[in-house]
């Protein structure tokens, strides 16, 4: 079916912020004199929000103080070098500007920290999306429906003309959640096999099959 608006998440879904990322966490973790994590670690840590990306990443046996100290000492780090790799991927873009060509409105929802997606967006994607919306204390964080729904109301549409788009078990849950379809990529952080053991219905490999997807 054509959909009039298209949700997407953000990290391995429009941006491979990934090495940003696990460079921002062992920082954190060597300044606190906790060991660091590989690269595919952290991929796996990834998709709830970077709190618990430092839940996931401290050693076991680490308490709630050392949780917030290795929080603490993340946050001002990120924000300074979350874009030093991150870059998107391939033909991002394109769909983007196709997909507002086309008629369909485009926004994001991610669990990153909200001015770091306003910053990444003004940065990649400028005048590409109608609107976007990170982690914030006023709106619960995916899965939750909450940004999927203040998306909707905002922009004035049904579920039914909505179609989220994403990369991770996260971004499943999200879009049922939701009451949307979805449309999970293979290009992210979480395999084409790791969707499929969890219930991905749609699995892409290019920007053109989403683009067909969306307005088919």
């Amino acid at each position: 079916m054509s959909y009039k608006l298209a949700v997407f998440d953000m990290d391995g879904t429009i941006l491979n912020t990934l090495q940003d990322i696990t460079n921002a966490i062992n920082y954190a973790l060597r300044e606190n004199g906790y060991p660091e994590r590989t690269i595919d670690e952290v991929r796996f840590f990834v998709g709830n929000g970077l709190h618990k990306l430092v839940e996931r990443a401290v050693p076991a046996a680490a308490g709630d103080e050392d949780i917030e100290r290795v929080f603490e000492t993340l946050i001002p780090y990120y924000r300074a070098h979350s874009a030093d790799t991150t870059k998107p991927y391939d033909g991002i873009a394109e769909l983007l500007a196709k997909l507002k060509s086309a008629g369909v409105k485009c926004a994001v929802v991610s669990n990153k920290a909200n001015a770091a997606v306003g910053d990444l967006v003004k940065d990649y994607f400028d005048g590409l999306f109608d609107m976007w919306l990170g982690e914030s204390p006023e709106i619960a964080k995916k899965p939750a429906p909450d940004m999927t729904k203040k998306v909707l109301q905002t922009l004035g549409f049904k579920e039914s003309e909505a179609v989220y788009i994403g990369d991770s078990d996260v971004d499943i849950m999200t879009a049922r959640n939701s009451g949307l379809d979805e449309i999970l990529v293979d290009w992210g952080f979480r395999s084409r096999e790791f969707l499929k053991e969890h219930g991905a219905k749609r699995i892409v490999s290019s920007t053109e099959e989403v683009f067909e997807l969306i307005t088919e």
